[in-house]
């Protein structure tokens, strides 16, 4: 039986308990100009992003995405585990230009990010279906606590108990700061709906100029059946101490709309409420199918 270590507190923010450890690290973090971050809420196309972002800055050449999984071509900041070199280890290891994985809200994103004016990409998904993703997330990723029942996870996800705190400050304040910074903010749902205009924006947004034909296939290449068939993308290669593939896949479904075969009418009830009061005081909409 794995043992879960519990949420620790940092900075304010509920984290991972083994992330906790490396916290100094993350927040005295030296970045680059040719960094490009990619900043998400957990569960909010994070693994997609980052292989749409890796493809395109190697002007789609497949077989540099080969050169290892998704979690070593695009190191994730705030990640310590043991027997794995913690996420400032290998990004300070990494030679420009560096592409980051990064779940922090904005209050709390190293400084030297803003100071060095690196690239932001943001994606931020819709909550229902977050809150079904990170539920079978916290099951399979046993670096987490045990989630309890989903209506327990529920609560948790409603309080802001779980890890990275409350969904609704994550998308809100990044929202609110996107156009003083150099933030590209996207939605999982447009990707979904047409993934070339998206992947398009992230291009002009990064500087690069592709021909279609290599769009086409980073496109082609950054499916979901297509990722999910990737062991380079799909998280298989990570150690099983650290994700347990047999509980649940790390990439489930991938759609809009999953959280209408989970929650009932009564849980459903409960979010729109919390949902009501959480985003009353922004601009900020999302889709839910």
């Amino acid at each position: 039986m794995v043992s879960r270590p519990p949420i620790k507190v940092v900075s304010g923010m509920p984290i991972l308990g083994p992330f906790a450890e490396n916290w100094e690290n993350v927040q005295r973090f030296q970045a680059r100009e040719e960094d490009i971050v990619i900043v998400t809420y957990p569960k909010s196309g994070t693994t997609w992003m980052s292989e749409i972002v890796d493809l395109m800055i190697h002007n789609g050449d497949v077989t540099k995405t080969q050169r290892g999984a998704i979690f070593e071509r695009v190191p994730f900041l705030e990640y310590a585990v043991r027997d794995m070199p913690s996420g400032t280890e290998a990004l300070d290891a990494r030679e420009s230009p560096r592409v980051i994985k990064c779940h922090l809200p904005v209050h709390l994103l190293p400084s030297s990010f803003w100071e060095k004016k690196s690239k932001i990409i943001y994606v931020a998904r819709n909550p229902k279906d977050v809150l079904v993703s990170y539920y079978h997330f916290y099951r399979m990723a046993t670096v987490h606590p045990d989630p309890g029942t989903f209506d327990e996870f529920l609560q948790l996800f409603i309080e802001g108990k779980i890890a990275f705190g409350p969904w609704s400050d994550h998308v809100k304040d990044w929202w609110k700061i996107r156009q003083q910074r150099d933030i590209l903010y996207l939605f999982f749902e447009d990707m979904l709906e047409e993934p070339m205009r998206e992947i398009k924006k992230v291009m002009k947004f990064i500087g690069k100029d592709l021909p279609e034909d290599v769009l086409e296939k980073i496109q082609q290449r950054t499916t979901f059946k297509t990722m999910k068939e990737n062991h380079m993308a799909n998280y298989s290669t990570i150690p099983t101490h650290v994700m347990d593939h047999s509980i649940s896949p790390f990439m489930r479904k991938g759609i809009c709309g999953d959280w209408k075969s989970h929650l009932t009418v009564a849980q459903n009830e409960l979010f729109d409420e919390y949902y009501k009061t959480a985003m009353s005081d922004t601009d900020l909409t999302f889709r839910f199918d």
